[in-house]
């Protein structure tokens, strides 16, 4: 276990890391931080850093950088998260405002993310099998199809179309849509199969197979949980950390394409607090040199639907990185409450 000493020492390595990009020697720590011992001093708590595993010297004759586990220490001792400005916090808050749909707020969403923290921002859509459903519109499209609109807590839209064997009846599809919404109104989706199951059996026989029909394909879109999207933004801005990935930033990139890995990075939609997998704690090989800042959203403040994070090199302005995480998590959750 570390001494306060040494933690502090610590600290400033990677703080100057970060800033500089330049290993950070003991002559530096004295110039730049006030630790109240003397250079021999700290020369011997780098050497128990180095011998520790938390910082190691790129080559001969250099200062020294963090390690994986280095940035794991510090970021678990953080004492505190750089908050907003109260600038940058109207400016989200406009910025998201102006969102007209649930596309929109993610895609806003995204591109907020990849400003604030320089890295590359991913968001995940809010999962179907996480949200209530906020209304069900049946409407006719010609004299046989109907389309069946589905309308989330959070925004999300799903549309259906069925073709009725029979001219649709104005006032059975009026009744059939009170009584759904009656039905299945602010309720979870796991809910839902039982409610409706004994529906069509309330009709005639003439108007049951309609009913059943649209009670099938609305079950069918609401146990489809298999369409989780994740959303991508300003991978160019890792161009600028190219000296931060010791052979090639390319296994980053290709990671980053497969919806697979990122929903597994960004992992499960829980609390809302902020998660930090740094270096080899990701599951996969291409995030060996990276870092995921990510944490839960929630429709004003109920149930985390999905999640959101950035990815960049392990040399991260972590304080700030979480920080704006966690802030723009809490506004989208805000934004798509009020939608």
């Amino acid at each position: 276990m570390l001494d306060d000493r040494k933690l502090a020492v610590l600290r400033a390595i990677v703080q100057d890391y970060v800033s500089t990009e330049e290993p950070v020697g003991s002559k530096a720590l004295v110039e730049r931080h006030d630790l109240g011992v003397s250079p021999a001093t700290i020369r011997n708590d780098m050497a128990v850093l180095e011998e520790e595993g938390y910082i190691a010297q790129p080559h001969t004759s250099a200062g020294r950088v963090p390690t994986d586990k280095g940035y794991r220490l510090f970021v678990d001792r953080l004492s505190t998260i750089k908050p907003m400005t109260g600038a940058e916090r109207r400016a989200i808050q406009q910025f998201l405002d102006g969102a007209v749909d649930l596309d929109d707020v993610i895609h806003r969403t995204v591109r907020l993310l990849a400003q604030l923290t320089r890295q590359v921002a991913v968001v995940q859509y809010p999962s179907l099998a996480r949200t209530t459903l906020r209304h069900v519109e049946l409407l006719t499209v010609g004299a046989s199809r109907i389309m069946i609109v589905l309308i989330t807590n959070t925004g999300r839209v799903e549309q259906r179309i069925i073709e009725s064997a029979v001219a649709v009846d104005e006032i059975t599809l009026g009744d059939l849509r009170a009584r759904i919404n009656a039905m299945v109104t602010g309720r979870r989706y796991s809910e839902i199969a039982p409610s409706l199951a004994d529906l069509p059996l309330s009709y005639e026989q003439d108007d049951r197979s309609l009913v059943r029909s649209i009670v099938a394909v609305m079950l069918e879109t609401l146990i489809d949980t298999s369409e989780e999207r994740v959303i991508l933004g300003g991978t160019a801005n890792l161009t600028g950390f190219g000296a931060d990935f010791p052979y090639s930033v390319r296994p980053l990139l290709e990671a980053l394409e497969e919806q697979v890995v990122l929903m597994r990075l960004l992992g499960e939609a829980g609390g809302d607090i902020v998660t930090v997998r740094i270096g080899h704690e990701n599951p996969h090989e291409g995030f060996a040199a990276a870092s995921v800042v990510a944490s839960s959203y929630s429709v004003g403040g109920d149930e985390a639907v999905a999640r959101l994070g950035v990815v960049g090199p392990t040399r991260m302005d972590y304080p700030g990185t979480i920080g704006a995480v966690r802030a723009v998590a809490r506004y989208v959750g805000q934004i798509l409450a009020s939608g």
